[in-house]
Order: C-alpha cells, then sequence, then structure tokens
C-alpha cells in the first residue's frame, strides 16, 4: 500500500484503524521531499524538527481516539505568501528574504484547529505575479511530470509538492488562475473558491480584489475537505463574505455551458479536445449542453492587466526599506527607497508596478484603470445572464500543455496568455475548479475548468466529483525521479 497516493479519507481511517500513525505518514513525507527537492526545488524550507513533534502528538491522540477531524496529522504544503506564526514568509523575493512572520493567516489558525501538518513552505513567482515559477529569487520550480518543463505559476510549487507526494494538499493563491493553471499543469485538481468565502487576512496581498486562497489536491474530495476547513466569514478581512452556499443541481437536470470564446483561437486543438471529451461523457449521462457566448471574455487579459498592476502597484509600495524587509542604505531617505526597491523586486514585479503606476498617474486613470473597472462590470453582467440559462460553464483551463523552461520568459505578453482561460473567474469573483482530464501527445497533463455563480462552491465540487469519478485519472507522476 503506498499512503502517499491516498486520500485525507482514506489516511483518516488508516489512522483511527491504527493500521498506520499520523508519524509514519510524516516520515514518508519527509523522506519523498528529500529524494525529489533537488530535481524539482518545490519547497523553499521545511518544517522537519517541528513535524516530528507535532506527528507524534497526533500519534497520541488517535491511540486515544481523541482525534479532532480528518485533518489531524495530515501534512499540507503552504504557499510561501501566506503568513505562519515565527516561521519566514519571503513571498520567494529578495524583498523579504529574512522576513519572519509575527502572526498568523486566518487559513492557518483553521488549520490549527484541526491539528494539521505543514511540511513547509513553497516556492512561487515573486509575490505571485507569474505563470511558470520561473520569477522566484531562489531559482524555478520544475514539473514532476518532466522536469524540463514548468509546472505553472504562481503557485508552482504547491501543485509540485503534491504531485511529487511530498504533500498530500497544499494552499495556494489565486489572482488570475495561480492554483488552477498550476493544477493543471500537474495533472492535480485546483480550486478557487467564491472571492471572499476564505479570508485573505495573512496572506500578503497581490491584487486585493482578485487574489483568493484555495487548495491543490490528488482529488476533489480532499480539495473539499480543505476547503471546509479553512473557508468562513472573517472579522478581520473586509472582503470576507458570510459563506450562505447555494444549492445546484449536479445530477442530469443541470444545463452545462461550453464557453465559445475559450474554444476559439489561441486554444490547441488537444485542450480543445478534453473539453469534448467531458462534454461527450455528459451527453452520455443525459446532462443538457449548450454553447453560450461571452464576448467581453476576449478582453480579460487586458481588463487584467490593467486593474492587477494597479492593485499592486498600491499594495507593494508599502515595501520601501522604512518598515521591514530589505533596507540598502542611501544619502537621503528617496536614495535609500530607490536601491531598496532596485535590489529588492525582480524584472516581472518591477514591470507590474511601473505598468500599474502609469495606469493609475493623473490624466490616465479614467482612460485606462478607470474603463478597465467599467469592462470588468460588463463582464460580471455577462457572466450573470449566462447563469440565468447555464448551471455551470466549461472550459480548457490552459491554451497548452506545459510549456518548457526558459521558453516564455523572455516574452511576456505569451506568458500572459497562458491565463486566458482562467482569469475571467477572478474578475468576476466566481467559484472554479480545473480536473485532470488526460494526457497531451508529450505526456503531460492536461485539464478541464468548471465555473459556477458565486456561492455555489459545494454543488461545483460535487459535479466535479461526479466527473472526476467519470474520468479516473491516473495522477501519479514519475518523471522528476527519472
Amino acid at each position: 500500500m503506498e499512503l502517499l497516493n491516498l486520500s485525507i479519507r482514506e489516511l483518516n481511517k488508516l489512522f483511527i484503524t491504527k493500521k498506520t500513525k499520523p508519524s509514519e505518514l510524516y516520515s514518508e513525507i519527509f523522506n519523498r521531499s528529500a529524494s525529489s527537492e533537488a530535481a524539482l526545488h518545490a519547497h523553499l524550507s521545511l518544517f522537519e524538527e517541528t513535524n516530528l513533534d507535532k506527528a507524534k502528538k497526533s500519534d497520541e491522540r488517535f491511540s486515544k481516539s481523541e482525534n479532532v477531524g480528518l485533518l489531524d496529522g495530515i501534512p499540507l504544503a503552504i504557499k510561501d505568501n501566506i503568513n505562519i506564526k515565527d516561521e519566514k514568509t519571503t513571498c520567494s523575493s529578495k524583498m523579504l528574504s529574512n522576513f519572519v512572520s509575527p502572526y498568523n493567516a486566518t487559513v492557518i489558525s483553521k488549520l490549527d484547529t484541526e491539528q494539521t501538518i505543514y511540511t513547509g513552505k513553497t516556492n512561487l513567482d515573486e509575490f505571485a505575479m507569474g505563470s511558470s515559477t520561473e520569477n522566484s529569487a531562489f531559482g524555478l520550480t520544475r514539473n514532476p511530470w518532466n522536469t524540463d518543463y514548468v509546472p505553472g505559476g504562481s503557485s508552482g510549487g504547491s501543485a509540485a509538492s503534491v504531485a511529487s507526494r511530498s504533500s498530500i494538499a497544499a494552499l495556494g493563491s489565486d489572482t488570475g488562475g495561480s492554483i488552477r493553471q498550476p493544477a493543471s499543469f500537474c495533472g492535480l485538481v485546483g480550486f478557487k473558491p467564491t472571492y471572499g468565502s476564505v479570508s485573505r487576512y495573512g496572506l500578503v496581498a497581490f491584487a486585493s480584489s482578485l487574489d483568493q486562497i484555495g487548495p491543490i489536491s490528488k482529488s476533489v474530495d480532499d480539495a473539499r475537505i480543505v476547503y471546509s476547513a479553512i473557508s468562513g466569514h472573517d472579522s478581520l478581512d473586509s472582503t470576507s463574505i458570510n459563506d450562505e452556499q447555494i444549492e445546484l443541481p449536479f445530477e442530469k437536470n443541470a444545463t452545462i455551458g461550453i464557453v465559445k470564446e475559450l474554444m476559439e483561437d489561441g486554444i490547441s486543438e488537444e485542450s480543445k479536445k478534453e473539453v469534448e471529451k467531458v462534454i461527450d461523457i455528459l451527453k452520455q449521462k443525459g446532462y443538457n449542453i449548450k454553447e453560450v457566448s461571452l464576448p467581453l471574455i476576449k478582453l480579460s487579459i487586458s481588463i487584467y492587466y490593467l486593474i492587477a498592476p494597479a492593485e499592486c502597484s498600491a499594495n507593494l509600495a508599502r515595501f520601501d526599506g522604512v518598515r521591514y524587509g530589505l533596507r540598502v542604505d542611501g544619502k537621503t531617505s528617496y536614495e535609500m527607497m530607490e536601491k531598496t526597491r532596485a535590489e529588492g523586486f525582480g524584472d516581472e514585479v518591477k514591470r507590474r508596478i511601473l505598468l500599474g503606476t502609469y495606469a493609475l498617474s493623473a490624466g490616465y486613470y479614467d482612460e485606462y484603470y478607470g474603463k478597465a473597472l467599467r469592462a470588468r462590470k460588463k463582464m460580471v453582467d455577462e457572466f450573470s445572464t449566462i447563469f440565468k440559462e447555464c448551471d455551470y460553464l466549461i472550459s480548457p483551463t490552459t491554451p497548452t500543455e506545459a510549456f518548457k523552461a526558459g521558453e516564455k520568459t523572455n516574452n511576456p505578453l505569451e506568458m500572459y496568455m497562458s491565463d486566458l482561460c482562467t482569469i475571467p473567474a477572478n474578475l468576476a469573483g466566481l467559484p472554479a475548479i480545473s480536473i485532470p482530464t488526460g494526457l497531451s501527445s508529450n505526456n503531460l497533463p492536461l485539464g478541464v475548468q468548471i465555473m459556477s455563480k458565486p456561492l455555489t462552491d459545494n454543488s461545483l465540487l460535487d459535479f466535479s466529483e461526479m466527473l472526476e469519478k467519470e474520468l479516473e485519472f491516473n495522477s501519479t507522476p514519475e518523471g522528476w525521479s527519472k
């Protein structure tokens, strides 16, 4: 029996029946990390000493039948833009290379009550800005299916850790697809909840109206378990909402919309075929299928790359060399600030700060940022209209399979196109999930994305789990060990 391939429920059952212990599971997880990290670089830090103590305490609870729930003793990886008290939170940036968090993010406090174990902090594109995890100041992460390829981004380290089985599941953050895109590239489930349903308190902000924490996992049920643990209203987050779920049908009386604009130019034939495969399954099961049009989706990248950089420009202004993080001395405070930011931020972060600052500048605010906000509102209205006709919307998760490391680093616009299919859900605040559906001709994973209207997260998970069972995708890669 391979413990690392089991689901959270299966592991919990083994703990309860005393057929294995949390400490034995953690030992296997750590051994896997030790053997895979040199090839993959999924983690920036591992919490071995702390976890040995945590695992033994979980052993004691299960031996006395005092365990607290499904996540007790389960090792999860945490993206390194989520604060864990007394641990480094670097955001994969020189700017925060020595920053130790003085507090827990709300999601970490919630997982602490579940007695979850954290394998460590995972690599990411600096400040979550990127689609390949090549923008990290501490080196790129590689795809476990084939180490010549990227794992996606910005949550590439979290995805690589789950795919290589150096964690059972992981937390990532999703601003324009940064959970779903790496999950698709690594053959995993990636779930972005409804905006505001999971607290952002303790997540280092990139674009505050778009950021959302969510799980990356081997199965939909694992994603559901983690989401249930971390979701809920939080008074510390002003954008947090009451998670009052709306039920949608997920049996045969549900209507499924195929997004026309996400099946046209720019989408590879292999990605389209995965959607067609899923649609064939749904037709055979008796679902109602219809093609729908959302014309503004074609403008989603343009809208996103005005709003997100503008918000990042405001959020990253706090990194000035005065309060925390890197400080490079200068003769004046302005020179100190200039040198600190020049040395502390990488090229992609600087590019987005400059773009966002320009979009917010006097004389251009309404022409660029203002228009983007109005277009975003119209896109939300388009989705609202479509969801009166359809329960779920299906599209490819990514335009293509994973690409080779270095292939797009010199062409930012081509890199940005990786998020073509995922950005609309962030702009509209929708729950969206990527599930693995098959392999490309290069033996790399491909995924399909499913979206639904806000606060239908549980129904979306139910529908996705039904599809997952029909697809029976094997999510075990061996590329990193070859």
